[in-house]
């Protein structure tokens, strides 16, 4: 029990709404641009922000090709 009230109060839980076809939620972008802030402050790199997007971006368009694929059917 201790374990799990530690967690709640140390992280911060939230969702990720990337629509299917690319529109981002607000709340999205700002927290995409937090992390890659926060990474940027870790790794020096002024880039990270931009290469979160594209890895998110990436991640996205697979996965509308992999449920594009599923709607064929096979005989």
């Amino acid at each position: 029990m201790t374990y799990l009230l530690t967690y709640l109060l140390t992280y911060l839980l939230t969702y990720l709404l990337i629509e299917t076809a690319g529109t981002w939620n607000h709340l999205a972008v700002e927290l995409t641009q937090e992390l890659g802030r926060r990474i940027t402050a870790v790794t020096d790199d002024p880039r990270e922000t931009g290469y979160l997007f594209q890895r998110l971006s990436v991640a996205l368009q697979r996965g509308n090709a992999v449920s594009f694929h599923n709607t064929f059917t096979t005989e």
